[in-house]
């Protein structure tokens, strides 16, 4: 738990950085201009499209006609713009993290190396393409078992632990595998994602419950709806700070942690090939014997 606050404090104030700063501009920028290409061209039709499925189902027309009897048949007016948008949450939470992951998770790890760490060894254990195989494997993992636990969000407690849990799970592996790339070898980092597995999920668990506040502004009801070309770019942004918060913290913990590690192991000494040569006669590990005593003929004794 130490280590996690420490690491994490040290995050927070690296999020101040002129280059952190600066290098969070670009996954912002092709977020916001991917949400308002997809809306530009595909907004209207999956309105439509969630408007006419709602219509074929009994329990809406049950309770729009009650609505209407009420006076209040404008009340669901804005039910399939609201789907829509809670729908596409999900998605622009993960094509943020992994633009972070791919344009500042390596940017911030050499940071955090450069500043408190310049003497790591980079043994560059993780490619470029290991890294996007990874990323890529584990998204498909973490959105197959977000579907599959979708039936279990109609239990109270349970739409409050499974999302973070599933989005904590990507990030932890996410952010994990790239902090330590390019200064831990493979067998390093199979050590330290084993050893912290526990903290590490639990930093990925907390990165996802300030991931949800985002999902606050759906209890604006229509005034998120009417304000939404100022609110998603709002609700990105959140995402992308949230993200490159904890890209610093999985940074800083996993560096430390590799340190630690090789720390433990300890220096290995070699020797050299001409000083650490041993005269003939040496035993190993021993110092050169002496030869025996030559003893004078019997006869002259």
């Amino acid at each position: 738990m130490r280590h996690m606050l420490d690491a994490f404090w040290r995050a927070v104030a690296y999020c101040m950085h002129p280059r952190v700063i600066g290098l969070s501009m670009l996954p912002l920028a092709l977020m916001t201009l991917l949400s308002f290409g997809l809306g530009y061209f595909f907004w209207q039709s999956s309105v439509q499209a969630v408007e006419l499925w709602l219509s074929g189902l009994g329990f809406y027309q049950t309770l729009s006609g009650w609505l209407s009897g009420m006076g209040l048949s404008g009340a669901l007016t804005l039910l399939p713009a609201s789907l829509v948008l809670m729908l596409a949450t999900p998605a622009i939470l993960v094509v943020s993290l992994l633009l972070v992951a791919a344009f500042m998770t390596s940017a911030m790890a050499e940071l955090v190396a450069q500043r408190r760490f310049p003497s790591l060894e980079r043994k560059r254990g993780g490619s470029m393409l290991a890294a996007i195989w990874w990323s890529l494997v584990s998204t498909v993992v973490a959105v197959l078992a977000l579907l599959a636990s979708m039936p279990l969000w109609l239990i109270p407690p349970l739409i409050l632990v499974l999302p973070p849990l599933i989005w904590g799970w990507l990030t932890y592996r996410v952010f994990a595998f790239d902090s330590l790339a390019a200064h831990a070898s493979r067998e390093e980092r199979q050590t330290i994602l084993k050893e912290h597995r526990g903290s590490l999920l639990a930093m990925g668990v907390l990165t996802g419950y300030l991931g949800a506040a985002p999902s606050l502004l759906w209890a604006s009801g229509a005034l998120f709806v009417a304000l939404a070309p100022v609110l998603v770019p709002l609700a990105i942004w959140i995402y992308t700070l949230v993200f490159a918060l904890a890209s610093l913290w999985f940074s800083h913990f996993t560096l430390s942690a590799l340190e630690a590690l090789r720390s433990r192991a300890g220096p290995v000494e070699v020797l050299d090939p001409q000083e650490g040569s041993l005269p003939s006669g040496t035993p190993p590990g021993g110092a050169p014997q002496e030869p025996p005593p030559v003893l004078p003929p019997a006869s002259s004794r």
